[in-house]
Parts: C-alpha cells; structure tokens; sequence
C-alpha cells in the first residue's frame, strides 16, 4: 500500500512538473485550426516569436524563418522577387513567389488558388509570432500544401499604445515605422505603417516599399467576435538579374549587363480586406466564418533575347532591336471559408471534430507587350505579344478530428476534398500572313502567337487526400508521434502559361503531381529547462513538375516521373544559467529523382529579311534553333534543395541594465542550381551579431539595438535562379553589412 502511495505520489509530481515545463511549448492554432499546445500535436510545428523578431530588418521572412527546421529561406538581397521558401524541398523550383507552401495571415489565404503566395503582402513589424507546420497535414489545407506558414498580427491593447521607430544601415538602407492600438468602446484597433528604401548590394538593387495594416476587433454580444484586417503595400524594385560564375568571380556587386540595358525592375501594389467571424453557440458548439477578397497589380519589365536580333523598325525608319518585354498583371480575387467544430466526450473520452468548406477565386488580367530600353512600347497592337485573363478557382470540402482515445494516447486524422479549375481566355486569336510579314511580327515565336491559335481553354484537377496521425505519451514529458498522408500540388498559370518556346500557349496538358508523405517523431523535455523536438519524414512524389525547355523569354514546364525527399530535423533549446540560452535547429534532406528525364535550353538567332517598304513596323526573319538537349538521370538532386542546415544563437540578458546580445550561426551545404547536376554554389558559414538595450520610463518604453551580419565578411551566393537558360544562377549575398535602429512607445494609462 506505501509503494502504492509512493507511485501515485511521483506521478502526481511528475505530471505538475509536466505541466510547468509544457508552458515553454508555445499554443498554436495551424494543425486542429483551434488552440492547442504544440507538445501534444503529432505533426512538426514551430513558433517564431515576437522576440525573435527583434532586432532585424523585419523586411522578409528569410529573416526570420532560417532559424526553423525543414525551412529554406533564402534572402535574395533585392526586392524585385519574394524571397525564396521552401519546406522538406516543396516549392525549391519557384523562381517567382512562394510556391507549395501555403501562406495565411490570420486565418486569411495569401496563396490564389493556383498555388502562388505573396507574404511580402504583409508588414512583418505588425506580426506577434509565426506559426510553421511540415509534413503530411498540411494537405488539410488544400493543394500545393508541403507545408504552412500562419502569420499572426498583433491584437489590439486595452490601453491606448502609440509607438514608432527608425532604423539605418549599409547600403544607405532607412525604415521607418509607427503603430497605433487600443479599444474605444469596445472595439480594438490596431494600426501601423513602414516606410522602406535602400539601394541594395549589387548594383541596380534599388528598392522602396511603402506597407500598411489596420486590424479591428469587437465583440457583438458575449459569443460572437468580429476581426477584420486590411493590409496596403506598394512598392517599386529594380532587378538586378542573376549572375553567371564567371561574373561572380569578377565582381559580386555587378548587375546583369541585359537587365542594366533593359532597365528591368518591377512596380506593384496590393490591396486585400478581410473577415473573421468567431460564433460559440454553446461549450461544444462552434462556428467560425472567414471571408476576403483583394485586388493586385503587378508590372514587371524583363531581359527577352529572343528578340534582340530582330530588326524592327518605327514608322519612321529608325532601326531597333525590342530585347525587352513589360509584362503585367492585373488581379481581382476574394474567397470564403466556413467552419463547424463540435467537442465533446466518447466511451467517457474527449473528442473534438470539425467539418468546413473553402471557396477561392482570383481573376488574372495578363498581358506580354515588346520593350525597348525599358520603355513599354505603344501605338500598334503588333507589340503585344500577350493578352489574356487567367482564371482559376478552388471548391474544397474538409473535416478533422481528434480523439484521446486513452490517457496517454492521442489519435488524429482529416480527409480534404478540392477541386481546382483553369480558365484561359485569349484575348489576341487571328491569322498571320507569314509571306508578307503583315502581321507586323518580326519573330517566329509572335507569328506562332498569332497564327490561327486560339489559346483559350478550360481544365480541372481535383483530389481527394487523406492524413491520419497518432501521438503517444511515454511519460508526461515524453512524447512519440507519427502521420502519414497523401498530398497533391497543381500547376500554377505561369507554370501552364507555354507549351513551348515559342509562345504557344498554354500547356493545360500539365498535371497535377501526387505525393505519400511519413513521419515519425518524438518532443521531450530534459528537465525544465530543455526542450527537444526530431522527425523523420520521407515523401514519394509522382509527375513532378520540372523545367523542360527554357529560353530568355519563355519556360515551358512537364510532368518528370518520380521523385523522393527523405530527411531530418532536430531542434533544441536550453535555458543555460547566467541569464545564457542556447538554440539550435538542423536539416538534413535528401531530395533526389528517383527517374531519368529529358529537358533542353534552346537559343534562336535570326537571319533577317528586308521587308519591301521602309516604313513597315517589321522586317521578316528567318529563326535558326539551337537546341541543348540534357537527360536529367535517376539520382540527380532536386535543384534549390540543401542537404545541411545548421542555425544556431546564443543569447544573453542582463535584466537589470535591459541589455541583450546575442551571436548566430548559419551553415548551408552546397545547392545545385539545375537539375542536370552541372552548376552549384559552394556551401557556407556565416555568423550574425546582435545586442541592444531597453529602458522603461514610466509610460515610456524606449529601446535601441545594432547588427552585424556576416562578420566575417565571407563571400556566398545567396539565392540561386533555378534552371536559367543563361547560366545565371547566382544571386551574390553582401559581406559584412550592419543595422542600426531605435523604437520608443507611450502606453496613456
């Protein structure tokens, strides 16, 4: 009976030490879509936290996510593109936006429903924390769902908070920032704006951005909430183009002589609004109501070779070669999200169980027109090379639930339904008169725009995708989880744009590829002041989407056969004594095909015609092809995929003095920059420095930091640009650079 009473006694002090210690695994609400704590979830999900985000520039989420397992986050140093992000390889490929990760800010879509996000959308200075999840349930979020990453705003303040802040550094970099919250009878606000510009690195990297959030929060009566949220950026960038290695080796802060000559750059604006509406109907009764809707602009002017030999001519006579192309979008989009959650008991155990539907919709106007020296060319429809409207929408259905089927063991699962459809409607269909050129087209590829081809058409992919996952507690700080599930990721509209080189367009034959994602993992506490989470995660894909041709103008892309991403990650953070903590988090992934493949690179010189009048808008031509063909073998590593990750920071506080300091570490192993396995960028090391200080006087707040990052001044490569038909894969990231910022608050009490 007294061992009995000891037994019970243990387990009773074992599972309040439990209980202490679990607080430092952060509530997150990605994975059941209601708050739960991280440590008892069977998936890999992590938190960056507000004060994690001090002390940076705050301009990308390269910043902050490099210090998450499974997570690529590469910084592209320039504006003109979205960093690139990528989690256990999905996405690696994108050269433009986020691709395969779904991104959300507040419950609210920044992916369209081809499967591209934009969190650049978002001002990051106006976020509390980040919310990552890898692994099979993300495909409870629909298509193109490797992984998810959940932006959280701040939530208004109950007394009136007014704040700004200014930061400077290299490169004549300069931001500045102010904030607003608080509640007026009974309705919270939270409001603030960035000013940012900075010539950049490399030459021709200039870059301002200009971004805004306003969030609103109220109550209608005591179970039912109300949050709305807009967000504003506009922003203009040069493109600095990607660099060979030759050019690399040369000089690191060159620009691309093409992108110099055609002034590539791009200018964009987005505006979106959005709804959350929380009803409870009683303690086990809940629906959740989330709708939005938004409109984008994006003008980018681009490098396109295939024309530079092109004699054209203006009314005038005057000879030109068109080498550039001003490329535009113009977006309408809105969506709606309805959620029921149901909790209660089974055989005498909790359960909780969810079912919803999702409907997204986005609107492309795109067009393609000729461009000399940066300049849009006008006044002749002959310059448009493109004019179409992109049109896509998701219908999906979902339920997911949860029960502890005993009390050490947690069973999970979901299934999503989705359908996405394409519609292309071509706005450019006639016939051209290939003998006399009358079309006006000088080139082959606008002929075979226009030449009896009706580019319009329709297609749909739709999936049903399964997950089901378990966590086992081995003791009240020790837990092993495991999920499986399927995944399916369609083709975005650039990706279908072209079915060839040519122009000729678009590829609705492109298919969606299919995935069957594993893992297994464990998070345990050594103490209470260590935490450790590991998984171990395999994904088997079939018709991935690869690169198959490419030339300066265009990208053509098909289905390859299989491929294999295995790996794992680890991280873990002690609460070392002296005020020291210390974190770290690895990768190791090993994204290969499992299949041979062909792809080329093709480049076109002309040999031109005369035309018979010398006021003509176009000579004739005569395109010449050279094709390089490559076989892509079984074997060959995914591009864009690292093999190691190392972060690690060491931080240290002084209380007293509110004085912090903290030194990190970075370590990437090489990356291909193709498929064929012929380029890479060598591996690195870097380490970063920060420190600063904060004083609190009475309703002030005031706090000043410094950064140093790359101390040690090494030379890498960044980014690359996967698959470039040019060879310019690199993207040079600066030496050692700093950042020097101040931030005060008066909270009205």
């Amino acid at each position: 009976m007294k061992i009995r009473l000891l037994l019970l006694s243990l387990f009773a002090s074992s599972q309040a030490f439990a209980d202490d210690i679990r607080a430092l695994s952060p509530t997150v609400v990605t994975a059941t879509r209601v708050e739960q704590n991280s440590f008892d979830l069977p998936v890999s999900i992590d938190v960056v936290e507000k004060k994690d985000l001090v002390g940076q520039l705050g301009m990308t989420l390269s910043e902050s996510l490099i210090r998450v397992p499974g997570i690529t986050a590469q910084n592209r140093t320039q504006m003109a593109q979205d960093p690139q992000i990528s989690t256990r390889g999905f996405g690696a490929r994108s050269t433009f936006g986020v691709r395969g990760v779904r991104v959300y800010v507040d419950g609210i879509p920044l992916s369209t429903p081809d499967g591209i996000a934009t969190p650049g959308n978002i001002d990051l200075g106006s976020l509390k924390s980040i919310e990552i999840m890898r692994g099979p349930f993300s495909s409870l979020y629909g298509s193109s769902s490797g992984g998810i990453i959940q932006l959280r705003t701040q939530d208004p303040s109950t007394e009136l908070d007014v704040g700004g802040g200014y930061l400077f550094g290299s490169y004549d970099t300069n931001k500045s920032n102010s904030y607003a919250t608080g509640t007026t009878k009974d309705i919270g606000y939270y409001m603030s704006y960035s000013n940012f510009s900075s010539d950049g690195y490399r030459k021709y990297s200039e870059n301002e951005k200009d971004q805004a959030t306003i969030k609103f929060q109220t109550k209608i009566n005591e179970n039912t909430k109300i949050t709305a949220l807009f967000n504003w950026i506009d922003q203009k960038a040069n493109d600095p183009g990607g660099l060979t290695a030759a050019e690399v080796r040369a000089s690191r802060t060159i620009a691309s002589a093409n992108n110099l000559a055609q002034l590539a750059r791009v200018q964009r604006d987005n505006k979106q609004i959005g709804f959350n509406i929380e009803h409870k109907f009683n303690e086990n009764n809940f629906l959740n109501l989330i709708t939005y809707m938004g409109e984008r602009n994006n003008l980018q002017y681009l490098y396109s070779a295939v024309y530079l030999n092109s004699a054209y001519r203006t009314p005038l006579g005057t000879s030109f070669s068109p080498a550039g192309r001003a490329s535009s979008i113009a977006r309408d989009f809105w969506g709606t999200d309805l959620r029921f959650t149901n909790t209660g008991r089974i055989l005498e155990r909790p359960y909780q169980v969810s079912f919803g539907m999702a409907y997204g919709y986005q609107n492309d106007h795109r067009t393609d027109d000729m461009a000399y020296n940066g300049n849009q060319l006008t006044g002749s429809a002959n310059y448009n090379l493109r004019n179409e409207k992109n049109i896509a929408d998701n219908f999906d259905q979902y339920a997911q639930a949860q029960w502890s089927a005993l009390s050490n063991l947690d069973l999970h699962g979901g299934v999503r339904h989705t359908k996405v459809t394409f519609e292309n409607q071509d706005g450019i269909i006639g016939t051209v008169n290939t003998a006399t050129g009358s079309s006006g087209f000088a080139t082959r590829e606008a002929r075979l725009t226009f030449k009896n081809n009706n580019g319009s058409g329709k297609v749909s992919h739709e999936k049903t995708t399964p997950v089901i996952g378990a966590t086992l507690k081995i003791t009240p700080t020790f837990n092993v989880y495991g999920n499986f599930g399927k995944g399916f990721e369609t083709p975005t509209f650039i990706e279908m744009a072209y079915s060839d080189i040519t122009g000729l367009g678009p590829n609705l034959n492109l298919k969606p590829s299919t995935s069957d994602n594993y893992e297994v993992g464990s998070k345990f506490f050594i103490g209470n002041n260590v935490k450790f989470n590991i998984a171990a995660f395999k994904t088997n894909t079939k018709n991935e989407i690869v690169t198959y041709d490419s030339n300066t103008a265009y990208s053509v892309f098909t289905n390859a056969g299989d491929t294999q991403r295995k790996g794992f990650e680890l991280s873990g953070d002690a609460a070392l004594p002296n005020n020291f903590n210390f974190y770290t988090s690895l990768t190791y992934l090993d994204a290969q095909f499992k299949s041979d493949f062909r792809t080329q690179t093709t480049s076109t010189a002309f040999e031109p015609v005369i035309g018979n009048s010398a006021t003509s808008l176009a000579t004739e031509i005569n395109p010449i092809d050279y094709v390089t063909t490559t076989t892509v073998k079984n074997g060959n590593k995914i591009s864009g995929t690292y093999r190691q990750q190392i972060y690690a920071e060491l931080s240290y506080k002084y209380p007293s003095l509110g004085f912090y300091a903290a030194l990190e570490g970075r370590s990437n192993s090489r990356v291909w920059a193709n498929d064929s396995n012929t380029a890479y960028a060598a591996g690195y090391a870097i380490y970063n420095l920060r420190a600063g200080f904060e004083q609190r006087i009475q309703n002030w707040k005031i706090s000043e930091f410094a950064r140093i990052e790359n101390i040690f001044d090494k030379d890498y490569v960044g980014s690359i640009r996967n698959n470039d038909s040019n060879s310019r894969f690199y993207e040079t990231a600066p030496g050692t650079n700093y950042l020097l910022g101040i931030n005060a608050s008066y909270q009205f009490k």
